[in-house]
């Protein structure tokens, strides 16, 4: 693995350094011993053991030279060599290093050198910068981590925290666990799996927890889809990973296509310029460099070329001259720069010198060893990369500020043309929805429904509820703004206004040329028939009647609303206990026609007065009650209409406001009743037919103006009111009057005594 030949270059870098430097352990040379671990606890413990033994042999405690005891251990790259060096080490009390992020070592040793901090610190980064609001929506996520322990432990605090922050997962996988004894094709079909997983899922993002050889197993994956002809998004993911990963790879993989980590975030180990190392690389030579053991075979797998072997036929092979040049390579197979990794083991060698140093001497300046800041890196991946720094973690920070990412500095995976890509279940709820949960299905996946009646949805985030407009606003068709209201009433410049306006006034001169008519001819018998101050009564308090209707027309005012109904109730009643005194009358004249009839005391001007009075006064208490406990006031209905805010009078009462109609129902019932059975006297008296007619017309238009009062909305319910006011006043005038005006008017040969006595 080439890239990490430059941790081993970063570790002999700080030695040679702290060997040259006079302020640190003067007196003392500093060596050191680099043996492979493998990433297995097999090879881990054989190399801890070698420590312990002689050089070649295996015999624990069995050396001689005790000089060359190892006065520390770094431990690394991935978190489990820690885990199994500590098991060996504890038990000779070796100091104990490491330069791997997250995971502590349960141990009784001293731990000189700690990158990073606990994993849950890592998630909750993570979490930030999926639900961060900088950063486009992910919270539709695929997971996955290593076949291990720590992989287990990751995912232990990583659902709950991410569930917490309204992240769900498509899938929560294992990576396999790489094999260094077997050959990498061991791995492809438990890749070929694995990449069908990833291809068919519809998540954008992808968290990656592992370890620094991760990557090599995820190199497999887009391979596996490459030979195996697996319908695949070039560019496909998001890929986030954790810190401990770096990109490394074998030489198989050197020329393999990496554009499927374009765009990757990372969380990357603290780095800092060391001043001197970019030098010591570029004059790096396997030529001058005898006491390097490595450094021969990097070159050959970095350059592609071998150097002349007697053992090996070199006829058809690219010659290594030693003469080429570091900085020539690609990133992707090795760095100039000092990465996180090798940073590290260069702060864990200074680590060691200090710790020593301070063994040695009697006075020591505390240095700062380790810089606990943590940074994102982006990485743009093509037949090369590089590294761009998009954000930082301040651990020192208030909590609210040590967060920061700058996303302009993002260059997003080529698929999504530089447009921010979302990671969701489903597309975001379109302004006017709310969301509504799918059965079966995660949190995060859901249907989107139209906001119900008056309710809208104005955010571009989706709405687990849409939320109702103020009482004077309205949704638009679209709902997703609220719109005002118009106050509306109904006035005398709209077509219904006028109509009803021009109804009542022409039915108020019809009334008053009737009277006019009755008036002129208030000495003819027809008209002096049935008491003709009645007729004049009735005749004007339906005439006031048929202007009370103007009364209910135009905006309402403080007075109109109190005289609205009053008013016409009380006139109203006036021309209704007319009728019903008439009737009365009719039936009276009919009874003192009787030889010997008792009933003449009741036939006179002073009964019919009081009738009239005594009805009429009835229903003027109950309207002075009215106004007296709740009186009509103006007032805005915001509610009946869904796009307008009807001006109105507030009735005040409703009961007071029933039982005034109620009365008038009363007196026209009694009156009907009367007059149905008076209906078969005599032609020459019978008034009483034509009273039944009205009163059938009046009882029929009040009867049907209650349920359509209580279902009409807004102005409306005034049209109706007025059209019952006019109807049954019409009623009245055409139905008792129209057929006297007729004899008046058109036959008045028929209006005398002598017509008045006939019985047929």
């Amino acid at each position: 693995m080439t890239q990490i030949y430059q941790h081993i270059l970063a570790l002999i870098f700080a030695v040679k350094e702290i060997n040259e430097n006079p302020q640190i352990l003067p007196n003392v040379t500093l060596g050191f011993h680099i043996y492979n671990s493998y990433f297995t606890a097999k090879w881990t413990y054989h190399a801890s053991m070698e420590l312990f033994s002689r050089l070649g042999k295996s015999a624990p405690n069995y050396k001689c030279d005790i000089q060359n005891n190892p006065g520390a251990v770094i431990g690394g790259p991935v978190s489990e060599v820690c885990l199994y060096m500590a098991d060996i080490l504890s038990i000779y009390k070796i100091p104990q290093g490491r330069f791997t992020p997250n995971y502590k070592c349960d141990s009784q040793n001293n731990l000189v050198a700690v990158i990073g901090g606990p994993i849950s610190e890592v998630c909750l980064y993570m979490a930030d910068i999926l639900c961060s609001y900088k950063i486009p929506q992910w919270t539709w996520i695929g997971v996955m981590s290593g076949h291990d322990d720590n992989g287990e432990r990751f995912e232990q605090n990583v659902i709950p925290m991410f569930a917490q922050r309204g992240v769900c997962f498509d899938f929560i996988m294992r990576i396999p666990k790489m094999s260094y004894s077997s050959e990498i094709g061991d791995m492809v079909e438990e890749g070929f799996e694995i990449n069908k997983s990833l291809m068919r899922s519809t998540v954008n993002a992808l968290v990656i927890h592992g370890e620094i050889d991760t990557m090599i197993i995820l190199r497999v994956f887009p391979r596996v889809a490459e030979h195996e002809d697996i319908p695949t998004k070039k560019n496909g993911k998001v890929w986030i990973m954790t810190a401990q990963m770096d990109f490394i790879s074998i030489p198989l993989q050197r020329d393999w296509d990496i554009d499927f980590l374009h765009g990757a975030i990372s969380f990357a180990i603290h780095s800092s310029e060391v001043v001197g190392f970019h030098k010591f690389l570029q004059v790096r030579n396997p030529t001058s460099e005898k006491e390097d053991g490595f450094i021969r075979v990097f070159w050959e797998q970095a350059f592609g070329c071998l150097f002349p072997n007697s053992m090996v036929d070199l006829q058809d092979e690219e010659i290594c001259s030693g003469e080429e040049k570091l900085e020539t390579l690609p990133a992707s197979v090795f760095e100039m720069s000092m990465t996180g990794h090798s940073y590290s083991v260069f702060t864990a060698a200074y680590a060691v010198a200090h710790a020593l140093h301070a063994m040695h001497s009697t006075s020591f300046k505390k240095r700062m060893i380790v810089n606990e800041g943590v940074k994102f890196k982006n990485e743009q991946l093509w037949k090369s990369f590089q590294r761009v720094k998009v954000g930082k973690i301040d651990p020192m920070a208030p909590q609210e500020e040590a967060f920061s990412i700058c996303e302009e500095a993002i260059v997003w995976p080529s698929r999504f043309n530089q447009a921010q890509p979302l990671s969701l279940c489903n597309a975001n709820c379109p302004l006017g929805y709310q969301k509504t949960k799918k059965e079966g299905k995660p949190f995060c996946c859901y249907d989107c429904i139209i906001c119900p009646e008056g309710k809208i949805s104005n955010q571009t985030a989706d709405m687990d509820e849409c939320f109702q407009c103020p009482p004077d606003h309205y949704p638009n068709v679209e709902k997703d703004s609220c719109v005002p209201k118009d106050i509306r009433f109904l006035s005398y410049e709209e077509p219904l206004g006028i109509s009803l306006a021009c109804f009542s006034l022409s039915l108020s001169f019809l009334a008053a040329l009737v009277l006019w008519i009755f008036i002129k001819h208030r000495e003819t018998p027809i008209v002096k028939a049935n008491n003709r101050n009645l007729s004049y009564t009735l005749l004007i308090s339906l005439l006031f009647s048929f202007l009370c209707a103007l009364l209910f027309i135009g905006r309402p005012e403080k007075v109109t609303c109190l005289l609205r109904q009053t008013a016409f109730a009380i006139i109203f009643s006036v021309a209704v206990s007319s009728v019903l005194t008439k009737t009365i009358i009719v039936v009276l004249a009919f009874m003192v026609t009787k030889p010997g009839s008792s009933m003449r005391k009741w036939v006179g001007k002073q009964q019919a007065t009081s009738i009239v009075l005594s009805c009429s006064l009835i229903q003027a208490a109950l309207c002075t009650v009215w106004l007296t406990t709740s009186p009509q006031f103006p007032d805005l209905d915001m509610h009946s209409m869904s796009k307008e805010i009807v001006l109105e009078c507030n009735e005040g009462s409703v009961t007071m406001f029933y039982c005034v109609l109620g009365f008038m129902g009363l007196l026209a019932i009694v009156s009907f009743c009367v007059a149905f059975l008076a209906r078969k006297l005599p032609d020459s008296f019978n008034e009483a037919k034509f009273i039944t007619f009205s009163m059938l017309v009046f009882c029929s238009v009040w009867l049907s103006f209650v349920p359509t009062y209580l279902s009409t909305k807004g102005k409306y319910i005034v049209a109706v009111e007025i059209f019952s006011i006019l109807a049954s006043s019409a009623g009245l005038l055409g139905c008792i009057f129209s057929p006297k005006c007729y004899i008046i008017v058109v036959k008045p040969e028929l209006n005398s005594k002598e017509q008045l006595r006939r019985k047929n």
